[in-house]
């Protein structure tokens, strides 16, 4: 009994060396498993830090590509309500020489005190008229005598000196200007005042 006793002893110190030498041969296995995970993990910040620069790329491209839209939406439509509202310009400019013949033609007939005869009622109707059709498309004529010079809306032909009108305001009008909307449609070609002649200059300074 004694010798099966230390046969089986021995077994068993047998499998417990076997038992601690392979787990003494497993422990490096396990202290060594995460210098391979690392690379790995590595490589996948990697490749998400790189997809994320491709996203914020990507989003900055739309951003500009959505602001660019909106200003291109912006000037389209500027630019349809223009067309909308200038559109007939140059048709209508073409009417002012019409309405400058029959103004001139009343003006002759009443320097003439023929301004009662048909020919000339008929006109002024005319004129009347064809002013009316003008302006329901936005046409009116810009105002002149007695106003300030405005070298967006008159155009100077001349520098007279008057006592009466102020200096850089409009003394007479020699042909008459037109304003589509708010675009200058012809400006109007006035006289302006240079203010008091010189010789009241000097009568006014020798007192």
């Amino acid at each position: 009994m004694s010798q099966e006793q230390d046969n089986s002893e021995a077994k068993v110190n047998t499998i417990d060396g076997l038992g601690d030498s392979e787990s003494a041969e497993a422990a490096p296995d396990s202290a060594s498993a995460p210098s391979s995970i690392d690379p790995q993990l590595t490589g996948m910040q990697k490749a998400l830090a790189a997809k994320t620069e491709e996203c914020k790329i990507a989003n900055d491209k739309y951003l500009r590509l959505a602001a660019e839209f909106e200003n291109y939406k912006r000037v389209a439509q500027r630019e349809q309500r223009d067309q909308i509202k200038f559109g007939n310009e140059q048709l209508l400019r073409e009417f002012l020489p019409t309405l400058d013949n029959m103004e001139r033609a009343i003006k002759a007939a009443r320097d003439n005190n023929a301004e009662s005869s048909a020919l000339v009622q008929g006109v002024d109707l005319t004129l009347k008229q064809l002013s009316g059709i003008l302006g329901k498309f936005g046409v009116q004529a810009i105002e002149t005598v007695g106003q300030a010079f405005d070298p967006a809306s008159h155009q100077a032909v001349s520098h007279i000196p008057s006592d009466t009108v102020p200096r850089d305001h409009v003394i007479d009008e020699f042909q008459k200007g037109y304003r589509l909307h708010d675009r200058i449609l012809r400006a109007a070609m006035v006289s302006v005042s240079a203010g008091p002649s010189q010789s009241n200059e000097q009568d006014s300074t020798s007192y």
